[in-house]
């Protein structure tokens, strides 16, 4: 009986083991060529899968209305007089007799703002077009809400009768107290508005209107005062319209297009 010599058999084991190699890869070579060929299919499928849905972009219109309940006055007093020192004496007694009329028509202390303060020279020509100081002009302005406006116009007629040539009316304004309720009508008014519209586009582009995917808001707008028939007020000679307060709101809504 004859025994292979090491080598010989170490030569033998190794070739088996090629064989075995080799065949192993030609059976995965075959089942990966079908898993690659199908590679294309599955990448499109799922890119098709991730495409962003079809939106629409519409802009809401809204505005509310309401009567005013506060007027906001702009007055003031104004005096000249020959020297500074006396000019300002002259604003101080005028100043004081407006606060005590303000006061005695029944405005609070809180409603009564001092806007501005303000001493200047007063300045002449002469004939040679030279300018020099001929006296000066102290006046102070004072912002006065009212919250009866009926009782507006009785309390412009008394701060002239109090102030007389040293007293300044310089506007009047009327405005709600608390503008949020107005406010929140408006907004309501507005995203109806952008609804309507969506839902509009997406009837006439064959779509169903789905979520809402972003809302923003612009500034509120409040025009002027609209018309109304002037007003006399009671024991004065100042007629006044106080017409309508109106808000406008204007959103920018996105919604997606089933």
């Amino acid at each position: 009986m004859t025994t292979p010599r090491p080598r010989a058999a170490r030569a033998a084991r190794t070739t088996r083991l090629l064989a075995a190699t080799a065949l192993l890869g030609g059976l995965l070579a075959g089942t990966a060529a079908p898993a690659l060929a199908a590679a294309p299919g599955t990448a499109a499928l799922s890119a098709a899968s991730k495409a962003e849905p079809a939106t629409v972009t519409v802009a809401g219109h809204g505005r509310a209305s309401a009567a005013p309940d506060l007027a906001i006055l702009s007055i003031g007093v104004e005096a000249s007089r020959a020297t500074a020192k006396e000019a300002m004496a002259a604003q101080k007694t005028a100043a004081e007799a407006l606060l005590a009329v303000l006061h005695k028509q029944g405005i609070a202390e809180r409603d009564i703002r001092t806007d501005s303060l303000s001493l200047a020279p007063v300045y002449t020509q002469s004939a040679e077009g030279e300018s020099r100081v001929t006296g000066y002009q102290a006046g102070q302005a004072f912002s006065v809400k009212v919250r009866d406006i009926d009782r507006t116009g009785q309390v412009v007629g008394a701060v002239n009768d109090a102030t007389r040539d040293a007293g300044r009316i310089n506007g009047v304004v009327f405005d709600v107290a608390d503008p949020s309720a107005l406010r929140s009508k408006a907004r309501e008014a507005a995203f109806r508005d952008a609804y309507d519209k969506a839902t509009q586009h997406a009837r006439l582009s064959g779509h169903r209107l789905g979520r809402l995917v972003s809302l923003s808001e612009g500034e509120s707008v409040r025009p002027g005062p609209g018309g109304a028939a002037p007003t006399l007020a009671e024991d004065s000679g100042v007629p006044l319209a106080p017409g309508e307060i109106e808000e406008q709101i204007t959103v920018s809504a996105v919604f997606e297009l089933l």
